[in-house]
């Protein structure tokens, strides 16, 4: 075995694009399996309606069609999906606040909430016929008033939803972290000597996975064994939840996930779909395949963001930032998905960003509105967290005529581990570092001068500042939901010829852990990177593992690799002693090498090893290691003691046209810490993605009901996702700061061009509207929206 050069750090093309730009990808739509039926689900055209009538009987008519379900036929087979933020006694699990969680049923019964809500299935020899049925069900309705507006929701005398609870309040969180920051709070901003009141509309988004969300169930009724092919970020997870909710034994079924073309958070929950499918198919004793078409991925897949922010803050005249009040209105939908009432958590957590006010309260009111369950979507939180942050960073700025980089920097947390008022300890940082590289890069200094020129010509010149920190490695137990973990697993076996299999629980959807992985693993134990197969998605073949979300896949999965990697090496040393005659403490091991640590030309090589491993006769009958089993692997399972924070400063520079109100990037300067970087290729390909994702969130993206509820943003022709030609050029750059926290030194990178993005895009458009005095305009800044603000600015 030939040792490598060191892989880590180097910015290897990724081992598994070749398959995806050659066309041979596998995606769950692609299975096809013998006598294979097709679902498809009716959705309700109505956001808030009593079912008086469902009429099937034409539908079960057409040829062709095999099985047709409504609500009432699946009572007692699926019961209410569960919302994995409700602890045992009804409360939030983070919050510890009561909640109002309603029945959520696979299929609607008495009643519809939402634009999209399932009413029925239809089981059928072919897509298009299962589809053509659909238009032949007859559900007669009854409207019920419609409730949109999460402000409105929440007041005395709104329509209630649920009519049970009295109100469409989900939870309320009135006065926290505690009575005494409450207190400290109101004594900072009365002792403020300036003070500002700022409300964010932090709209609602839809994720859009350039793959649908699709699911294929297989019941094999001799063996009484169910496989189950799913797009999806969480194996492990779906198969817990398939085997507690429909009676099947767990280590029954067999869950993968193959290719899957992005998730961002929208394919980490366990849909009604995929409940209905297995039903379908143990029902029928056929395979079953169901597909979401692109506009149902916009009613029925979840959404994202949907805060409303009120926000008040103090202020000294030196730009300290001493206080701040909050209070949040969030828009949770009409039934709550596993986390949707927890992602606002990670928002008033987070929402102090790098800096330290000497008091801060919140207010969270969680309440019900006739739409889609939000969730977790790239950022999940933190994004409406760093667009405070940076918001009230600019408020003070503008209010005080300073320059917004001196005034973040005045404000910055120092020392680390540092401990914001919010109670998190965030691991390492150097954020006046990152600050420092992001202005230099971008010529931050003569930018302002130009602006002033560009000003003087009466042009609206604009150049925006995030700083932001978010929290990721997502695993500590005490953060998670009931009944579902956050530690991750990893098998790492070498082979009797010195090849290495990965079995990883983390579930990659184009984060390109078969290749850092391998990476890694080339490093520690001296093989080609490609003698390594990293294996992951396939709850038959790896151990119980966590999935992918939070950006936790290399400090969480990668930490628990080397946990597998360290005693494989021991393990090595152990048997390379024996076939030395020497002692284990007296090996060392070296890229592949393990040698006697005095004398390293007495050395064996990790393929000698391996071999030997498995076949103990090689020394004679009997010779084995004392106390030593057959084999070359180990599996281990790792929860840290804290989340990791990766940080970073982004500086944007755009023209506004007066005429028209649109908006310019001229440049894009990113500057990233986080931690340890495994591969800059692909950290760079996280970021230019998370940037899209967040300038279409300032720009263009915005989740639309009209007053009856219906999603008028419901095609790609009314949603505005980015098109490559209005992303600009980005200037991608580094800091690293390696975290504490796991041995590789690793933060994540997976959501921070997201988060970084939204506030600094926003930012450079205020600051170039500034002349004219506007000081705010809710997202997406669309030209239109950008021209009528100008034109009252005019008029004023």
């Amino acid at each position: 075995m030939i040792a490598t050069p060191n892989k880590v750090g180097q910015p290897i093309k990724r081992k598994e694009d070749p398959r995806f730009i050659t066309g041979k990808g596998r995606f769950t739509d692609d299975i096809k399996l013998p006598g294979m039926l097709h679902m498809a689900v009716l959705r309700s055209d109505r956001a808030h309606a009593r079912i008086r009538k469902i009429d099937t009987r034409k539908a079960e008519a057409i040829p062709g069609v095999v099985k047709v379900l409504i609500g009432k036929d699946i009572v007692g087979a699926i019961p209410p999906l569960p919302c994995a933020a409700k602890n045992a006694e009804g409360n939030h699990w983070l919050a510890g606040v009561p909640m109002n969680v309603p029945d959520y049923t696979a299929l609607a019964t008495d009643k519809v909430g939402f634009v999209g809500h399932n009413i029925a299935v239809v089981v059928a020899n072919d897509p298009y016929t299962a589809q053509d049925a659909l238009d032949a069900i007859k559900v007669d309705f009854e409207d019920l008033p419609v409730v949109m507006d999460p402000v409105k929701a929440a007041q005395p005398g709104s329509p209630v939803i649920h009519e049970q609870f009295g109100n469409n309040l989900v939870f309320n969180v009135p006065g926290g972290p505690s009575p005494e920051a409450i207190a400290a709070t109101e004594e900072a901003l009365k002792n403020a000597q300036h003070r500002a009141h700022i409300e964010i509309d932090n709209q609602r988004l839809i994720p859009m996975a350039m793959e649908p969300r699709a699911a294929v169930a297989d019941w094999d009724v001799g063996r009484e064994n169910l496989t189950v092919y799913t797009s999806t970020q969480i194996p492990h997870w779906v198969r817990t939840f398939l085997g507690l909710m429909l009676g099947i034994a767990e280590h029954r079924i067999r869950v993968v996930a193959p290719d899957v073309g992005g998730g961002f958070g929208s394919k980490l929950n366990v849909y009604p779909e995929e409940y209905l499918v297995v039903h379908c198919s143990r029902l029928l004793g056929r395979p079953v395949k169901w597909t979401n078409r692109r506009r149902e991925e916009f009613t029925n897949t979840i959404h994202g963001r949907g805060q409303v922010q009120h926000i008040d803050i103090g202020f000294n005249s030196d730009g300290t930032w001493t206080a701040m009040k909050a209070k949040l209105y969030l828009d949770l939908g009409a039934y709550m998905m596993a986390l949707t009432p927890g992602i606002a958590t990670f928002t008033v957590v987070m929402m102090t960003g790098c800096y330290k006010p000497k008091a801060y309260c919140f207010e969270q009111v969680g309440v019900f509105t006739n739409k889609m369950a939000t969730d977790a979507y790239r950022g999940a939180g933190r994004p409406e967290a760093t667009f405070i942050a940076e918001k009230v960073m600019d408020t003070i700025a503008a209010t005080l005529k300073m320059d917004p980089t001196e005034v973040r920097r005045k404000n910055y947390l120092t020392e680390f581990p540092a401990t914001p008022p919010t109670g998190l300890v965030y691991d390492s940082g150097d954020y006046n570092k990152a600050m420092d590289k992001a202005k230099q890069v971008v010529g931050y200094d003569a930018l302002r001068r130009e602006q002033q020129q560009a000003r003087a010509q009466g042009r609206l010149m604009g150049i925006g500042v995030c700083s932001y920190v978010e929290l990721c490695g997502v695993g500590p137990s005490f953060l998670a939901p009931p009944g579902v973990g956050f530690w991750e697993s990893c098998t790492v076996r070498v082979e009797p010829t010195g090849l290495v299999t990965v079995l990883t629980g983390i579930s990659p959807h184009g984060q390109g852990e078969e290749t850092t992985f391998a990476q890694i693993v080339s490093d520690q134990l001296g093989v080609p990177m490609e003698n390594v197969r990293v294996v992951h998605s396939d709850t038959d073949a790896v151990p119980y593992g966590n999935g992918t979300y939070g950006s936790r896949g290399i400090a969480m999965g990668g930490q628990a690799m080397m946990m597998s990697i360290d005693k494989v090496k021991d393990k090595a040393k152990q048997l390379g002693a024996h076939m030395l005659d020497a002692q284990k403490e007296s090996m060392t091991f070296d890229r592949g090498d393990i040698y006697v640590t005095s004398n390293p030309q007495r050395k064996v090589t990790l393929g000698q090893v391996a071999m030997a491993a498995y076949d103990f006769s090689w020394k004679g009958p009997g010779t084995a290691p004392p106390g030593v089993e057959p084999g070359l692997e180990a599996t281990s399972r790792f929860e840290p003691s804290n989340l990791t924070f990766p940080f970073g400063t982004h500086i944007c520079v755009v023209d506004v046209d007066k005429e028209t109100g649109e908006v310019a990037i001229k440049r894009y300067v990113a500057v990233d810490d986080c931690g340890t970087i495994i591969n800059p290729l692909i950290v760079d390909g996280q970021v230019h993605g998370g940037i899209a994702q967040g300038l279409a969130q300032s720009l263009y993206e915005d989740a639309v009901y009209d007053a009856d509820g219906q999603l008028v943003t419901g095609e790609l022709l009314e949603y505005a996702v980015p098109k490559s030609s209005m992303v600009p050029h980005y200037e991608t750059h580094h800091t690293v700061t390696p975290s504490p926290v796991n041995s590789l030194g690793a933060k994540g990178i997976g959501e921070a061009g997201t988060i970084g993005s939204t506030a600094a895009i926003f930012n450079a458009v205020m600051d170039a509207l500034a002349p004219l005095g506007i000081k705010h305009i809710d997202m997406p800044l669309k030209p239109e929206k950008v021209w009528r603000a100008i034109q009252k600015a005019k008029s004023a």
